[in-house]
Parts: structure tokens; C-alpha cells; sequence
């Protein structure tokens, strides 16, 4: 099911969805300050591309006070916005029975989205 799950998901978005994090993370990285911030939109655009049969899991030594000043910053700059536009496809899926296996992936991005420092996709 999770091999179906995902060449539906890919075939209805996720491939567009995981390019536009791609090109982020590529145009983040161009820069120095960019860079930590490009890892996680990868991060995104992994998780984008292939969503069902993959978990988040916090890291236990994730790095403390800087991995805390990172996501706040990654929430100033753009991740509130990423975080809201999740959820509200995470709704609209889930208003019919079929998109609700699908919206529930949309609300598992949302949450990294919201504060991908110190988390890890697996």
C-alpha cells in the first residue's frame, strides 16, 4: 500500500511539490548564511517525494540552544507560511474519505515544516 500510496501521491503533486523544495534548497545554498537552511528544505523535499513509509523522529542530541535559535528563525523567515499551507491542503484532503490518507501526510510535513531543525527523516 505505501508503493501505491506514493505513485499516487507523486502523480497528483508530490513531484511538483518536491521540485519547488529542490530549487529552494538549491537557491539557499548559494549562499553561506543560506546553507543550514537549504539542508532543510532538502529535508522537505525528500520527505515531499516519497511520504508514506517514512516517520520524523526528533534526534536526541540535536544540538541545544542553536538548533532552538535556528528554528526560530526558520519560523520568522517562511516556515509559519509553509507550515499553514500544509495544513490547509491537510483539510481539503480530508474532507472526502479518499484524500484522507493523503492529507495526513500533508500534516506530518506541516510539523516538520513548522520546526525541521533537530528532526530527522527516516
Amino acid at each position: 500500500m505505501k508503493v501505491l500510496g506514493n505513485i499516487i501521491w507523486l502523480l497528483f503533486g508530490g513531484i511538483l511539490t518536491s521540485i519547488e523544495y529542490l530549487i529552494a534548497s538549491i537557491l539557499l545554498m548559494i549562499t553561506i548564511i543560506g546553507i543550514p537552511f537549504g539542508l532543510q528544505t532538502l529535508k522537505l523535499s525528500i520527505l515531499a517525494l516519497w511520504p508514506f513509509g517514512q516517520e520524523i523522529i526528533s534526534e536526541p542530541y540535536s544540538g541545544g540552544c542553536l538548533t532552538v535559535l535556528m528554528n526560530v528563525i526558520w519560523i520568522l523567515i517562511g516556515g509559519i507560511w509553509i507550515c499553514v499551507t500544509h495544513l490547509c491542503f491537510g483539510l481539503l484532503l480530508c474532507v472526502t474519505i479518499i484524500g484522507i490518507p493523503f492529507g495526513l501526510q500533508h500534516f506530518k510535513m506541516a510539523g516538520l515544516a513548522l520546526s525541521p531543525f533537530g528532526k530527522k527523516v527516516i
